[in-house]
């Protein structure tokens, strides 16, 4: 494969593949379920989220090849683990996919009505996939730019909004005294929901090293574009709820809370470019979906799971383009039939379950390889990602019990998957 892509690219294509849809529904819901706590619980998700993010760095730190928690989970403990990992990790691009193109078809609603029902809704969800899917089969250099470039369409208008929102936040409101009382009243079930909600919106940074094969320098790049990204959401998440708290008396009852902020404080243009806004951030999202989420595929096929065409390259794109299209293939079917609702429900869970793969493989790989050049050394030695491993588990244990027996499931339909194992390549 070409290594096209470098570090500021890696950068920009880490925040676009997690600034995503969350963002413009996570002030209102956090509000419901937080209240005034929710500027706070929002800075504390983005700390708790950077633990995992620096075991990714840290893993990241040893390896040259694609395949991201996958190749984490199976160079430490094996091929079965691995392969369940890599296959709860491809199940949950296929449900994103498919769910972010239905939900960019209802994000144009506002100043597009026609696009709720009928023609104009399947086409706005087969030309957005169909669009992406060439993109990435052409180059990853393509996707990257537009990856890179829908980033920066998406980060405008909350620049904009912080910026203009900052001269009318009312501090009072933005920032109340925070009662112990009031914080034990809250349901453990509400907070369970908090945090997994917390937890969805910074999502999708598990996903960079999955092409790392395609990356100039992927051994030192990763783990810089990693931490940049969680510092810059971070700040990013915790002023718009700022901002949205401070001008939105009723925040907790918007449906579009940063349209309904910005129409109070900017008038009606600002409201619309924060409801564009959304819409590239979907597109956004979804373009670094079907660019990583293939990567997947691929790096499975290579090992002999799947078809042997999944694991071919382009001669003239230097794509994995079988895998690519196989993965918009399926999420288009899954969202035009809407049965990907499903899917999208155990998302979260599947993402636990890869998380708590790659934190315990660093425990095994920092002793592996741990003196290889450039690779990341983090402070505390093996205290981060135990950490990052029991909370993991914690926030798996708050998902609901419908959501836990779909990923039961899900793992045990990878588990027959695996013995039908064909020789590597």
């Amino acid at each position: 494969m070409v290594r096209a892509v470098g570090r500021w690219q890696l950068v920009g294509l880490s925040i676009n593949d997690v600034v995503g849809s969350g963002i413009y529904l996570l002030p209102a819901a956090a509000a419901v379920l937080l209240g005034p706590a929710s500027l706070w619980a929002i800075v504390l998700a983005g700390v708790a989220v950077s633990l995992l993010v620096l075991c990714y760095a840290q893993a990241a730190s040893y390896f040259d090849q694609p395949g991201g928690g996958y190749l984490y989970a199976r160079e430490a403990f094996g091929p079965f683990i691995g392969f369940e990992v890599g296959w709860m990790l491809s199940l949950t691009r296929v449900a994103s996919a498919a769910a972010l193109s239905n939900g960019l078809a209802e994000a144009v609603t506002h100043f597009w009505p026609a696009a709720a029902t009928g023609l104009t809704r399947i086409a706005i969800v087969v030309g957005s996939l169909v669009a992406l899917t060439w993109i990435n089969v052409v180059g990853v250099r393509a996707a990257a730019r537009t990856g890179v470039g829908l980033a920066i369409a998406k980060l405008v208008p909350l620049a904009m909004f912080i910026a203009v929102g900052a001269f009318f936040v009312d501090p009072a409101r933005a920032m109340p005294p925070i009662r112990l009382d009031e914080l034990g009243a809250i349901p453990l079930g509400d907070l369970g929901q908090a945090a997994l909600l917390l937890l969805f919106a910074y999502a999708g940074f598990e996903n960079l090293p999955a092409a790392a094969g395609e990356y100039r320098n992927p051994r030192r790049d990763i783990p810089f574009a990693l931490v940049t990204m969680i510092v810059v959401v971070t700040a990013i998440y915790a002023a718009v709820q700022w901002v949205a708290l401070g001008t939105l008396p009723g925040l907790a009852q918007s449906t579009t809370p940063l349209a309904d902020a910005a129409a109070r404080f900017g008038g009606p243009t600002l409201a619309l470019i924060l409801t564009v806004g959304a819409t590239v951030s979907i597109l956004g999202t979804n373009s670094n979906t079907i660019m990583l989420g293939p990567r997947y595929l691929h790096a499975l096929a290579v090992d002999g799971y799947g078809p042997r065409s999944l694991a071919a390259i382009h001669p003239r794109f230097h794509t994995p383009a079988v895998a690519i299209i196989v993965l918009g293939a399926i999420s288009l079917a899954l969202a035009l039939t809407g049965s990907f609702v499903q899917l999208a429900l155990l998302s979260m869970v599947a993402r636990l379950s890869t998380y708590i793969g790659t934190s315990m493989s660093v425990l095994v790989l920092r002793k592996r390889y741990g003196d290889r050049p450039q690779a990341l050394r983090l402070p505390g030695g093996p205290l981060i990602p135990v950490v990052a491993t029991l909370m993991s588990l914690a926030l798996l244990a708050s998902a609901s019990r419908a959501n836990l027996v779909a990923g039961a499931i899900a793992l045990l339909v990878g588990a027959g998957l695996y013995r039908f194992r064909r020789k590597a390549d």
